[in-house]
């Protein structure tokens, strides 16, 4: 909220008369209503729309309403514990099944708006060079992240692309690092916290010379300067939708690319995996 108040302050005279009444209902509202309110509410509560919140967020200078409860949520989530915001959403969504449809896909479109808003040569095209020179594609995600991770291995494997996943962690993560080449290219989807296996795994990456791609919420992660190349994947502020769903789509993004480089060996692949598919009966 800090943030927030700071930017009001410095925008305040570029802003129209609507957008500064938005900016003052922002900046007088909780960090509880703000993180579960849709643009729609919030117009409606500030007596606007929701098309005059979401260009006053980006007058702003936010990329969307998406990144304003980014913002606030990091450290509202550390202050408050979890089974309180677990309650304070329950009570935001209620009981109503139109409410909870209209709140969780208006978080997912949100979510994947923000992700897909960064430039694509500067945010992929890196990627997908390093994933072309490796050897062997490795992707690492353990818990929700590692739904992504395992996706982009399955996914590379059936278009021809050699790839493993490692979902494992703590002592039996140390089995898995053994194996790590110079010729991988190791696949990160990693939450913007910093947590000891992820550390450990980008370091033993770096040391025995394999190309690191770390896909993050965090855009100021300590974690960058382990890395190649660096992907956003928005987290959810609320818990509404499930934390990998940008990572997923960015995997699909990355798989994509890799078909558009080498399109006759995606095609070769797939020929393959049916055939067996057909002589197991399925």
């Amino acid at each position: 909220m800090i943030n927030l108040r700071g930017r009001v302050r410095e925008h305040w005279e570029r802003l129209s008369k609507a957008e500064r009444t938005v900016s003052t209902f922002l900046t007088n509202s909780s960090p509880e209503r703000l993180l579960y309110a849709s643009a729609q509410e919030l117009g409606a509560e500030s007596g606007t729309s929701s098309a005059t919140v979401v260009r006053t967020v980006q007058s702003l200078e936010y990329s969307g309403l998406q990144e304003l409860k980014r913002d606030i949520a990091t450290p509202f989530t550390s202050t408050v514990a979890p089974e309180v915001r677990m309650q304070q959403r329950i009570d935001h969504m209620g009981a109503s099944i139109e409410d909870i449809w209209q709140n969780v896909w208006s978080e997912a479109k949100d979510r994947l708006e923000l992700a897909s808003s960064a430039d694509p040569a500067e945010a992929i095209a890196p990627a997908v060079e390093l994933l072309m020179r490796g050897s062997t594609i490795v992707s690492y995600g353990v818990g929700a992240s590692g739904i992504a991770a395992l996706n982009l291995a399955l996914r590379c494997n059936r278009i021809g692309r050699r790839a493993r996943c490692i979902s494992s962690d703590g002592f039996r993560l140390a089995d898995d690092l053994l194996q790590l080449g110079s010729q991988d290219v190791v696949v990160v989807f990693a939450p913007g916290r910093v947590t000891v296996d992820v550390e450990v795994l980008l370091k033993r990456a770096r040391s025995v010379g394999a190309s690191i791609v770390l896909l993050t919420d965090e855009p100021d992660s300590a974690l960058h300067d382990l890395a190649d190349t660096v992907i956003l994947a928005p987290h959810t502020p609320t818990g509404m939708t499930t934390e990998a769903l940008p990572s997923i789509v960015l995997s699909d993004v990355l798989v994509q690319a890799l078909v558009s480089v080498d399109h006759e060996q995606a095609v070769e692949s797939s020929h393959q995996l049916t055939s067996l598919r057909e002589q197991l009966g399925y």
